[in-house]
C-alpha cells in the first residue's frame, strides 16, 4: 500500500469511468455499521447516474496508484432525491442555497490520514464556486441498543462538528434500503447536518 494517495476531482469521462468502482466502494463501506446496506451493483449504477446528469455535481476520488480507495460525492440539493429535499420544508432554508455533500466512502486501512478532510475541502470549494451559501449532509440514526452496533463504536460527530457542522433541528429525511441479513427494504431516519460556507 502506497503512502502517496492522490485526491482528484473527477469530471466528464474520468467521472464516468470511475462510477463502477465508486459503486463497489459504496457497497463495501456501507455494508458496515451504521448503514448495514445490502446493495446491488444494478441499484448503484442507477443511483450514481445522478452524478452524470447533474450539471453541477462533483465526484472526488482518492487513488492509491491506479486503485480508487475512496470517493466522495456532492450535488446541488435540488438535484438530489426528493426524500432528502423534503426534509427541509419548514426550516425556512432555500434548497437553491444548499449544496448536498452526499457521501464519503473510504476503505478502512486508509482512514486516519486526513482524507476525510480532503473530501470535505474539495466539495465545499466546489459549493462556494457555485455560489452556495450552505453545505449539508445527512447521517443515518440507529438506536443505541441496536443488536448490530459494535462494542466501542464511536460516531463521527466530533469530526463533523470540528468542520463546523451541526444537526439541523427537524431536518430528518426518511430513506429505504435493505439491511444486511434482511430480504426487504425498511425506512430509516437520516439526520441532516449543516454549516454556512
Amino acid at each position: 500500500m502506497s503512502s502517496d494517495v492522490q485526491v482528484r476531482v473527477l469530471t466528464g469521462a474520468a467521472l464516468d469511468a470511475a462510477l463502477d468502482d465508486v459503486a463497489r466502494l459504496r457497497m463495501a463501506v456501507f455494508r458496515d455499521w451504521p448503514y448495514l446496506y445490502e446493495g446491488t451493483l444494478e441499484y448503484e449504477r442507477v443511483y450514481l447516474r445522478n452524478y452524470q446528469t447533474s450539471e453541477n455535481s462533483v465526484l472526488v476520488g482518492a487513488f492509491d496508484g491506479d486503485d480508487l480507495i475512496g470517493a466522495s460525492t456532492g450535488a446541488p440539493m435540488e438535484d438530489h432525491a426528493g426524500e432528502f429535499s423534503a426534509a427541509f420544508s419548514g426550516t425556512g432554508l432555500a434548497l437553491e442555497d444548499i449544496f448536498y455533500c452526499a457521501e464519503s466512502v473510504l476503505l478502512p486501512e486508509y482512514r486516519g490520514r486526513g482524507l476525510g478532510h480532503a473530501f470535505f475541502d474539495a466539495r465545499e470549494t466546489h459549493a462556494r464556486a457555485l455560489g452556495r451559501a450552505r453545505s449539508a449532509f445527512c447521517s443515518v440514526v440507529r438506536p443505541e441498543d441496536h443488536p448490530a452496533r459494535p462494542a466501542g463504536y464511536r460516531t463521527l460527530d466530533a469530526f463533523w462538528r470540528g468542520r463546523g457542522y451541526a444537526p439541523l433541528p427537524g431536518a430528518v429525511a426518511q430513506f429505504s434500503w435493505t439491511d444486511v441479513g434482511d430480504s426487504y427494504d425498511s425506512r430509516k431516519p437520516l439526520q441532516f447536518w449543516i454549516r454556512d460556507l
